[in-house]
């Protein structure tokens, strides 16, 4: 994607010369010294091939052709062992970060709405040593309130570091750890808890005031409460026989009761080590049981695609640790000496909803190294960024629009451009601290637009991932030489991938010039199933003749010459028009959602309609704009419910629909403007921000009953 400019020809003229007398003086030493050649000699080999010739075989990395790697260090075949390793290795080496609150107060905005503000401190840090001892202490204080071997235990909280410390604990004493996102609903919580059937939960205590206290009466096996942070406290409308305990407490416990770790039963690479409530996009949420020699395999995998792995790096920890990328992520981190320093969504940079005016975001004073983040997050920092662009000077517009293209030039060429780097996205990579030397997104598909976006401005690697919570996380990551778009790499070291025919949407292994299918992934990390649900174990998993495991993941791929994978397109996503066309909500979503003027959008489409229709979250500035250019005035609300500033918005939609070569059918007939943005707390996207079809099908039918055409449209979900 060239960015567009208009420029008077002699400004241009002069800056094309300062730009090639520059690339001339510095080229030839810089591509002698930088490893330039080498790079580019790396990005051209062949990163995967199929173990057989003959079409469906499975690819492997040519790194593990022979064998699929499966341990981090020999001997390790468990994750309290990997602990143990790297706690001996890097003992007394920084480990986990906090932030200090300083200061909090309320602030009064001119709607009249109040938001919580903070003004944050330094980073404090507990050692690897220190995280250990508080680990084993608070695993011995759990056996002390009478946890057993190999029962579940839940945790419902924020990302922060006591839930590692809690994950270390329940690994150490082969505690099956149950995994809920802090963003679920009632309803959810309830039914993991109960399905899980545990007695005990740690959680933080404004999650227990706010949620858990409404619900506890519907869980009648729990007993005790345990809160990462503040003072014990049990409410009268508590039922009887729940006790509530701090961390610091259960540790105390734990630190006098010697004898108590000589007893703990000790995991085996077999056992489950996490049972995972999914935020599904359809449905309740299923657990998925998660092994300790799933996880290890799957972060073995990781790590390998991340070159120069150690003791320098600093990793930034903010999205939920109940999602299996925040959690491998980390648990690389922790197994190579990196710092992880936490943070939050609303704390995240100096701009963040929570941060006071004036003070400074975590990613400002933490400086990260490496970084993990959705498509969702990354499409908002672009349309931020190009939004400041917008409202730059002519001559400084123009200035970065050059740079832009003239570094998209060379990238793709496998150069880097220094002085473009210093001079021109200096500013914007400071957005992210300045440090950043590898960004991996993974959770959803990230629009090619965005990422060459993100690899251009901030100055680094911008890897995209595919794994799913039944692959433990792994599947594929780009190789940080590798500079192309839209793509998600090639199998890791752990694993295998091969593709299936899927006849009914025209996809076969035999296709040219890209074998074509359904992405079938096998190998060690390839999870244990549903927990208490076989039916549908027996439905996405399979074992072959040699006893591999297979996760089907209902996503549909292609293979290129390189042995990189595509994802094309979702089983769930293909819609059968009435007419006899098939149409991928995901290509149509893929295709719309960097527009300005929308920041989010909801595609559907019925067998018994000919017709696609789209929600639309729009940009409030650009539509607000939009809405003055036409002469209509009122609120926010106003706005976006008018039929008027709908068909204005369609108009807009249509243009740029026919600019990205989607077919008539795939454009958009009528659309929804919503007025407030999908977050998890709405429960219309999961906390990856996927889409959730059926909740937003339900929510919008239910909400807007006066759109007349809607009432009877049947949506596929």
């Amino acid at each position: 994607m060239k960015l567009k400019h208009t420029i008077n020809p002699v400004l241009l003229q002069l800056i094309n010369f300062i730009i090639l007398v520059y690339s001339f003086i510095t080229y030839i030493p810089w591509y002698i010294l930088s490893g330039s050649r080498q790079t580019i000699a790396k990005s051209k080999q062949i990163k995967a091939k199929p173990v057989k010739n003959k079409p469906g075989s499975p690819y492997r990395s040519v790194n593990s052709l022979h064998c699929l790697a499966s341990v981090l260090y020999p001997g390790c075949d468990t994750l309290d062992k990997v602990f143990k390793y790297a706690k001996t290795k890097f003992k007394d080496r920084k480990l986990l970060g906090t932030r200090e609150v300083l200061k909090e107060e309320d602030e009064i905005q001119p709607s009249g709405k109040v938001f919580k503000k903070v003004i944050l401190g330094k980073y404090t840090w507990l050692s690897y040593d220190e995280v250990y001892v508080k680990a084993t202490n608070f695993g011995n204080g759990l056996a002390v309130l009478g946890q057993q071997p190999k029962t579940n235990i839940a945790i419902f909280c924020e990302t922060r570091a006591e839930w590692m410390i809690v994950a270390q604990a329940c690994f150490m004493c082969s505690y099956q750890l149950v995994t809920l996102y802090a963003t679920l609903g009632g309803p959810a919580i309830v039914h993991g808890l109960n399905e899980s059937e545990v007695t005990t939960i740690i959680t933080s205590k404004e999650l227990m005031q706010t949620k858990l206290k409404e619900i506890v009466s519907q869980v009648p096996l729990l007993r005790h409460i345990i809160t990462v942070d503040g003072k014990p406290t049990t409410w009268a409308e508590f039922p009887k026989g729940i006790i509530v305990h701090t961390m610091a407490s259960v540790q105390a416990m734990g630190a006098k009761a010697d004898n108590v770790s000589k007893q703990q039963a000790r995991p085996i690479p077999s056992d489950i080590a996490v049972i995972m409530y999914t935020s599904g996009s359809t449905g309740l949420p299923k657990g998925v049981m998660i092994s300790h020699c799933n996880l290890i395999a799957g972060i073995t995998g990781m790590a390998e695609r991340i070159p120069h792995l150690g003791e320098k790096d600093i990793y930034i920890g903010y999205l939920p640790l109940a999602h299996v990328l925040e959690l491998s992520a980390e648990l690389v981190c922790l197994s190579h000496g990196c710092r992880i320093g936490y943070s939050s969504p609303q704390t995240l940079a100096d701009q963040s909803s929570k941060i006071k005016k004036g003070s400074k975001g975590d990613v400002t004073m933490l400086r990260p190294t490496l970084m993990a983040s959705v498509p969702e997050i990354m499409d908002r920092i672009y349309k931020n960024v190009m939004n400041k662009v917008n409202e730059m000077t002519s001559f400084q517009r123009n200035l970065f629009i050059l740079a832009y293209n003239y570094k998209m030039e060379q990238i793709s060429k496998g150069y880097t451009t220094p002085l473009c780097d210093s001079l021109i996205f200096r500013k914007v990579r400071m957005l992210l601290g300045g440090k950043i030397r590898t960004l991996l997104c993974g959770g959803a598909p990230l629009s090619a637009a965005t990422q060459r976006f993100m690899n251009i401005c901030f100055c680094c690697p911008v890897g995209q991932g595919y794994g799913l919570t039944e692959s433990a996380g792994a599947g594929t990551i780009t190789e940080v030489w590798d500079y192309t778009t839209g793509r998600v790499g090639a199998p890791l070291v752990c694993c295998e991938i091969k593709l299936m025919n899927w006849e009914e949407g025209g996809y076969y292994n035999t296709d040219k010039p890209y074998p074509r299918g359904e992405i079938l992934i096998g190998g060690q990390n390839v999870t244990m199933g549903y927990y208490k649900n076989e039916e549908r174990t027996k439905k996405d998993f399979t074992v072959d003749e040699n006893g591999l495991r297979w996760l089907h993941t209902g996503d549909i791929g292609e293979f290129h010459a390189d042995g990189c994978l595509k994802i094309i397109d979702r089983k769930k996503d293909l819609v059968k028009l009435q007419a006899g066309e098939y149409v991928s909500l995901g290509k149509i979503e893929a295709a719309l959602k960097n527009m300005p003027l929308i920041d989010n959008i909801c595609a559907y489409a019925s067998s018994f309609q000919s017709y696609v229709i789209a929600f639309v979250v729009p940009n409030q500035k650009e539509l607000t704009e939009l809405a003055r250019k036409k002469g209509f005035k009122g609120t926010w609300e106003e706005i976006c419910t008018s039929a008027e500033m709908e068909k204005e918005v369609l108009k807009v939609v249509a243009e740029a629909a026919s600019s990205a070569r989607l077919e008539k059918f795939e454009i958009p007939i009528k659309i929804h403007l919503s007025p407030d943005p999908w977050t998890p707390e709405t429960g219309l996207v999961t906390d990856a921000f996927k889409l959730r079809r059926r909740e937003l099908t339900s929510h919008y039918q239910l909400s807007r009953v006066q759109w007349v055409e809607l009432q009877s449209f049947e949506f596929i979900c």
